[in-house]
């Protein structure tokens, strides 16, 4: 059965280069350039969710992931924050996600971060 993964990012150049790399590495992606699939968490079930900070619409990557993980329902969902953002890891530290992805990326480490917490 294959992992499955939530790829929220804020540019579709790149999020088309990690849904690329996470399908060869035989992950099941969701991947969106808003938040639309934060909605369907129950229905899409994923192992690991990946959000940039600085995503189209209302909110921060770092405030959905904080939401997810004050949800009893999402709680266990593991939770990835990426951005460019020099404080990357106290954001990420601050709301509790599980781990963290500085851009630009190196693709191995893309991978290992996702298998690491999946």
């Amino acid at each position: 059965m294959k992992k499955k993964v939530v790829l929220i990012q804020d540019n579709e150049d790149i999020l088309d280069i990690m849904d690329q790399v996470l399908e060869e590495e035989g992950f099941e992606v969701t991947a969106s350039l808003t938040t639309e699939p934060i909605e369907k968490l129950e229905e899409i079930d994923p192992d690991v969710v990946v959000v940039d900070e600085h995503i189209k619409g209302k909110k921060k990557g770092s405030a959905v992931i904080e939401e997810l993980k004050s949800d009893p329902q999402t709680q266990d969902v593991s939770a990835v924050l990426t951005s460019t953002s020099a404080n990357l890891p106290e954001k990420a530290t601050a709301c509790k996600a599980d781990d963290y992805i500085e851009k630009p990326f190196d693709i191995d480490h893309l991978v290992e971060v996702v298998k690491k917490n999946t």
